[in-house]
Parts: structure tokens; sequence; C-alpha cells
């Protein structure tokens, strides 16, 4: 029997949650220090999937499968391909990261990572399972944590925003749930035996009605995560209220949950449905990508920044997904992982100069590259990668979602407007994103030396970790993007192949 190198890699933050849970509350650095070692574990395994995934091969490897329920089909199956790799690979640098930007944490800290880490389970559960209880199962497992990590750890009526984060998601997960269900039962009677494994499921021809009418339910539903406009009210105040390793896990890798689950779900299960919705979907994704730029330009406050950039940029991921063919499928996945480093330096630095002036006013600073070297080089490497500066991440990942979308030829609204158009219209968010991104670089870090900050200190100790790797894999990828986008494209092919099969059903438009 081969190493189980994805169990040890989603069982490595349980292990450290429960060695946390047997160690005394005064004994914080020892806390700190099993959180580090355990997400380090998870991280170190998760290197080696990424490089030692065999792309000649593609398809689901790394396989595990213990059976548990067999009357029902379900079993814990655990095993990840090119599209779920990278985001496996996100995952585990993001928790490494946020546990080092969380060093400073001195409230209830024995409680705080023990959440954080059972909040990472469930995302590293989602992006491996290859059964669909447990794929459920964990996205619940990654949602509900963020209640309390947010109500108690937050700030800025945090409350409010924990409460309405968790009913959005939800009822989101509700109509996921009603879906997923449903694609259980119809698969299961399809096949005369009851299963939850997603390949089995996946290959099932469903009703073109069915396909339908279940592909909006998962839409919904999901997408109320990623989030999609108008769905999206909650995600900024969530990001606002977190305390910063949450808004890291919230904006790196939460949000990619649900798009994620579109593609691994909706695409894969329902072909001919999503084909139905994705006129539907590139319309609200430019909404996402123009409106979310545009307030994000508007706001006072460092995190209301971020977190409507956030919208914006997941607007981009929705347009790969709605344009459905190899270049914009390979750019939103690749996307997610760009954008999920992103921002999570920016949250890491917004909570390191927030921490230390106790203000997020962006009117209230200026000149803080003096006081604050380290944390304004990150903040530039960060943004130009946010306006999609070349020889970054991200400007990879949306070159290739505007080709895939440009090179998609469907009219909508009768010839109105297409896919080319929308491509064009989707560049204005990298226009407008460069002028909030710039401006705010220019008002909190350049101009004279302010001597109210000059009691703020740099980045120094544990703080640098995050600010250094995060800044390292963006500049790194966006170097050398082959390694990342050969390994994701190996396994969107397959699901490209199987959505050109699929029978056309007309469009909502």
């Amino acid at each position: 029997m081969s190493f189980p190198v994805l169990s040890t890699i989603l069982l490595a933050p349980v292990a450290g949650l429960l060695t946390i849970l047997c160690l005394p509350e005064r004994e914080e650095r020892l806390i700190k220090i099993t959180a580090a070692v355990a997400t380090f574990v998870s991280l170190a395994f998760s290197v080696y999937v990424f490089l030692a995934y065999d792309k000649a091969k593609a398809g689901l490897q790394f396989l595990e499968t213990i059976p548990w329920v067999q009357p029902f089909g379900i079993n814990y199956a655990l095993g990840v391909d090119g599209m779920s790799v990278p985001l496996v690979l996100l995952t585990a640098i993001v928790i490494f990261t946020g546990v080092f930007a969380s060093w400073d944490m001195e409230h209830r800290v024995k409680e705080f990572f023990v959440f954080l880490l059972m909040l990472v389970t469930g995302v590293f559960g989602v992006f491996m399972s290859r059964d669909l209880f447990f794929f459920y199962f964990f996205f619940e497992v990654a949602v509900i944590p963020m209640y309390i990590l947010i109500g108690v750890w937050g700030s800025t009526r945090k409350e409010y925003s924990a409460m309405k984060l968790t009913l959005y998601l939800l009822v989101g997960s509700a109509f996921a749930l009603i879906g997923l269900i449903s694609l259980y039962l119809a698969g299961s009677a399809a096949l005369g035996y009851p299963t939850f494994d997603i390949a089995t499921l996946g290959s099932v021809g469903y009703d073109l009605s069915f396909q339908r009418w279940v592909s909006f339910l998962i839409l919904f539903g999901f997408g109320v995560l990623v989030p999609i406009w108008p769905l999206h009210l909650w995600s900024p105040d969530g990001h606002v209220a977190a305390p910063t390793a949450v808004s890291m896990l919230h904006a790196g890798v939460l949000m990619k949950l649900g798009a994620y689950a579109l593609l691994r779900v909706g695409a894969f299960f329902m072909p001919e449905g999503i084909k139905f919705w994705a006129p539907l979907i590139a319309v609200l994704c430019l909404v996402n990508v123009v409106y979310g730029a545009l307030v994000a330009m508007q706001q006072r406050d460092l995190k209301f920044v971020i977190g409507y950039s956030s919208v914006s940029h997941m607007g981009y991921v929705l347009l790969g997904v709605a344009a459905l063919n190899l270049f914009s499928i390979t750019g939103a996945v690749t996307q997610m992982f760009a954008h999920g480093i992103m921002t999570a330096l920016f949250f890491a630095l917004v909570g390191q100069v927030y921490h230390k002036s106790h203000t997020r006013e962006i009117a209230l600073f200026g000149g803080l590259a003096h006081q604050m070297p380290r944390v304004a080089a990150g903040w530039l490497i960060g943004g130009l990668a946010s306006l999609g500066l070349p020889g970054l991440n991200n400007f990879v990942a949306e070159f290739l979602i505007f080709i895939g979308a440009f090179t998609r030829e469907q009219a909508l609204f009768g010839g109105l407007l297409s896919f080319r158009v929308i491509a064009v219209l989707a560049t204005l968010g990298v226009v407008v994103t460069a002028i909030y991104v710039l401006r705010v670089f220019k008002h909190v870090f350049l101009g004279p030396r302010q001597a109210q900050w000059d009691h703020l200190r740099d980045a120094h100790g544990a703080e640098v970790v995050p600010i250094a790797v995060l800044c390292g894999v963006l500049i790194l990828f966006g170097i050398l993007p082959s390694p990342l986008v050969d390994v994701i494209q190996v396994s969107v092919g397959s699901l490209v192949a199987k959505l050109e099969s699929a029978v056309q059903i007309g469009g909502i438009f």
C-alpha cells in the first residue's frame, strides 16, 4: 500500500488542533509553534504532490479509498487531478503564512488556532474528495468555523458580519444540497446501485431538462460563495470584520470553493446544463468585474478596497468558466491560484498596518514607506499583480481568460451582445483596478514622512514570512508559469472535450 499523501495533508491540521486542545492555554508560544508545524507538514506534502503529479498520465492520482457506509455507496475517497492540485497547494501556502500572520494573536489563542485549523481541514477536503457526500461534508466544515472566528476575534461590526456571512452561505449550501441529492438519486437510479462516487455519477447521461434546473441549483448554491453578483453582499463585510488569517483564508481559498464546485460538479456532471446558463454567468461576471472595481475605487477603508477588489477579480474566474473552452477554463483555475496568493498577501499586509496603527483609514496615512519599507514593497508587488503586470502570476491567468472569452463565438440578446464584447468590456476592470491600486499605494505609502507614524515598526521576525513567501510565489509563477499551467491544462482538456461533445440546448439569452 502506498503512503497516504493526501490523508497526511488533510489530517495534519486535525493532528495539530488535537494537540493544541491538550496544551494549557498559557502556552501560547507552543500553541503557535504547533499550528506552524502542522501547517508546514501540509505544505511540504502539497509541494510534493504538485511536483510529483504525472502530467503525461493525467487524470486522478494519489488515490485513497476506504469503504464507509456501503448501503448508500459512501466512501472516504481522496484523489487529485490537474484542477485540484494547484488549489491544494494554494490552500497549504495560505494557511501556513496565515499562522505567521497571526503570530501576534493574544486573545484566546488556543481556541483561535483550533478553529483556524478546523476551517482549513474542510477546505483541503473539498479539493481532494472523490465522493460527493464527503465533498459536501467538507464544504460545511469549511464554512461553519467562519462564524465563530469572525464573531469572536473579528472587528468592525463583527457580530453583524459573521451572521450575515453565515446566513448567505447556509442559504446557498441549502440550494446546493438539493442539487447534489438530486444528482445522487437520479444517478443511482440510472446506474442501478447507490453511489456517491463523483467519477461514476459524472459518467451518467442526465436528462436535458433535469440538467437545466439542477445546474441552476448548483450555480445559485455555490455561486453565493464565489460570489456572483448580486449574491456578493456578504463578502466585503466578512473580509473587513475577519481577523487577518481568516481574511487571508476567506479571500484566498474559501471563495475558490464556489468556483471549483461549478467546474467539478456543474460542468462535469451537467455539461448541457452549464452551457444553457453560461450566457447568464457571462453577463453577471461582467457586472462583477466592472461594478466591483468601481466600488473598490470609492472605498476609504483598506480592507474594503481589497474586499470589493476580490469581487471584481473573481468575475474574471466566472468569465473563464462561462466561456467553456481550453484557454478560458485553464485561465480560470490559474486565476483562482493567482488571486488567492495575491489577496492573502494584501490582507497580511493590511493586518500588520492595522495591528500597529489601529486604523485602516486611507486618508490618515501617508509616507508609510519611510517607516515600513518591507510592507510597502509587499504592497507594491501585490498591487502590480492585481492590475495584471506581466511577470507576475495574475497576468498569465487574465491573459488566458481574455483569449478564451474572445475566441468564444456566441451571440447573446439577439446579437446585441457576445462573448467577444463581454471580454472587451471586462478589460475596463483592469483599467479601474490600476487606478485604485496605484492611488491607494500613493496615499498610504508615498509622500513625505509623517512623524505621527514614527512609532510603527516595519515587518520583522514572523511577520516577514507571509510577505516573503507570497511575493515569491507570485513572482515565481509569473516568470515560470508553465509548471502551473501545464498541470491545470491536462485535466481541463478532458473536461472541455466532454463539454464540446455535449448537446447544445440553447441558452437563457
